[in-house]
């Protein structure tokens, strides 16, 4: 190799890393949006078709992730015309390189102008357990992302289970799984699914809100749908795998539709970051699922 065909090749690779970087860094997490849509029949699926709009992990904060953002997502997800919202938690800030950290006090009303004929509901996630110190050093809740958000009239269920009449289905949320940090890496949760399905009284269809997938081998086939976030699908993902997932079910619940053993279970791969602000093939989604008989 000639000494210009050396600095030729050199000069590709660098310009090769550098673009990767801005997309990676910039471009991917804080301007690209997507609306990822799954379908799903179910032969049990009793109720009228149901569309569901799912918002997960937002991690709100500039320069990714600001309010004016997350105005836009919110009149998007409206312009969708769901039956149905549903927040799956992590609402703060996820990772330490936030130039602006948003405050839930702030991001509640922006939240609170999403509307849908069958309501908004969410459920907390673990980086919402841990900012709250308060909470933590209670060993539980009240929990003030709960309480805004819920003064902004997003209920949020926690090992609960209501009825939503219209739709013709029960909606329940799990509390977090990994709420309550111990120290040194380790962490207990706060969710009890066994109580939250005893409080379904009929055979209607069950969507349950479960911010961490991991439970998903626990839930019972009468539960038709489980909807997750947590892992954001990797936050890297290449040709169908994710090199790190939180989750100890590695790839196997990192993302996507998942149908094992008659059971469904969708999880999105969100908006925000967490741990360092890169997306590289998950673009941030506002998640669709269109379930029916």
């Amino acid at each position: 190799m000639t000494r210009r065909g050396f600095l030729r090749g050199l000069l590709a690779v660098v310009v090769t890393a550098l673009l990767s970087g801005i997309y990676t860094f910039f471009i991917e997490p804080a301007l690209r949006l997507r609306v990822k849509r799954w379908r799903i029949r179910r032969s049990d699926w009793t109720a009228p078709p149901l569309k569901i709009a799912v918002l997960a992990d937002l991690h709100v904060g500039e320069p990714h992730v600001g309010l004016d953002r997350i105005r836009r997502i919110v009149e998007r997800t409206n312009a969708l015309g769901a039956d149905v919202i549903l927040l799956l938690g992590d609402f703060a800030a996820g990772h330490r390189f936030i130039s602006t950290p948003v405050r839930i006090a702030d991001l509640a009303p922006v939240l609170g102008e999403l509307a849908a004929p069958n309501g908004v509901f969410g459920v907390l996630g673990n980086h919402d357990w841990w900012d709250d110190l308060s909470a933590q050093r209670r060993g539980g809740g009240p929990n003030l992302y709960a309480k805004a958000l819920e003064a902004h009239g997003i209920p949020i269920l926690s090992n609960s289970a209501l009825k939503l009449h219209q739709a013709g289905i029960w909606l329940a949320g799990l509390e977090d799984q990994l709420a309550l940090s111990k120290g040194a890496g380790r962490f207990t949760g706060l969710d009890d699914l066994p109580a939250t399905l005893a409080q379904i009284t009929d055979d209607a269809p069950v969507v349950l809100m479960a911010h961490e997938p991991d439970i998903f081998p626990q839930v019972p086939a009468r539960v038709a749908l489980t909807l997750s976030g947590h892992t954001h699908g990797g936050q890297v993902r290449l040709f169908g795998w994710s090199p790190i997932v939180p989750s100890r079910f590695g790839n196997r619940f990192a993302y996507g539709h998942v149908h094992e053993e008659g059971r469904d279970l969708v999880v999105s791969g969100g908006i925000g970051c967490s741990i360092m602000p890169v997306r590289l093939g998950v673009v941030p989604e506002i998640t669709v699922i269109e379930i029916s008989a």
